[in-house]
């Protein structure tokens, strides 16, 4: 295989869904899908009606407002920056809205850019990657199971029903300062991503996640994840972002010129 094989640009296929689920009556999560730039990210608000739902949307509706870059250095310290900021206002709007009751969100986002990519997130909304028919999951939870994971404290299996499986140990708009957590890797021809709140995974296995993420039809692997979490019970709200690698042949409309924000649709 030829460098110029090896290196040409990559193109990406988006297909994008949120839905309320079987339990809530709220839909608070938000999603942001901006292939033109190279970006997107999903946003679990939590702190009750009117209340979870404007801070997700508030993360997306910054971050919607990037533009490229053209120093990876430079996008990175964007994004950092408008969740940061993001931060701030959900905190002055919990003061002034909700007598400074404890409200917030997650967020995970993807940058890609050429051949690298970035992962920068805050609670335990998750990036998935689909490899070589390898599923791995990029990110890791900010979460109190997770934290006894690391101790050695519960098994993999204990973990899947823990009690404390909501507890969550950093979000967006909880605290005055937040610490936002970046991974940077290589992205190739033939990858394909999967972000996703938390109610996905927590009401869909990682097996048919893996099985969906193989299809060529983005589109029908997205509905098929929302149909399999509703057909689960769906007790939190779902919002899924697939984003595939495909050939310049194939590349479809999805790259719309316009950044498309999905905020508390309820299916």
């Amino acid at each position: 295989m030829s460098d110029t094989t090896v290196r040409r640009p990559i193109n990406w296929n988006t297909s994008a869904d949120t839905n309320v689920g079987m339990v809530r009556s709220v839909n608070e999560d938000s999603i942001m899908t901006k292939p033109e730039v190279g970006l997107w990210a999903v946003a679990d608000g939590m702190g009750g009606y009117e209340a979870g739902d404007v801070a997700s949307n508030m993360i997306v509706s910054s971050l919607a407002e990037i533009e490229k870059h053209e120093y990876l250095d430079d996008f990175v310290d964007d994004i950092e920056n408008k969740i940061i900021d993001a931060n701030t206002r959900i905190l002055e709007y919990s003061q002034i809205m909700h007598d400074g009751r404890i409200l917030g969100s997650t967020v995970i986002s993807l940058l890609i850019k050429g051949q690298v990519g970035i992962c920068l997130w805050a609670g335990d909304s998750r990036l998935y990657l689909l490899r070589n028919n390898q599923l791995q999951q990029v990110s890791r939870d900010h979460s109190h199971v997770q934290e006894l994971l690391d101790m050695g404290t519960i098994s993999e299996e204990e973990a899947i029903n823990h009690p404390d499986g909501n507890v969550i140990t950093r979000a967006v708009g909880t605290a005055n300062e937040l610490y936002v957590d970046v991974s940077a890797f290589n992205v190739q021809v033939g990858d394909t991503f999967l972000l996703c709140s938390d109610g996905l995974y927590n009401s869909v296995d990682e097996a048919e996640i893996e099985y969906q993420m193989r299809s060529h039809d983005t589109d029908n692997a997205v509905k098929q994840l929302i149909v399999k979490s509703l057909e689960n019970g769906a007790p939190d709200n779902v919002s899924i972002i697939i984003v595939k690698s495909v050939s310049e042949v194939n590349v479809t409309n999805s790259n719309q010129v316009q950044p498309e924000l999905h905020q508390g649709v309820n299916h």
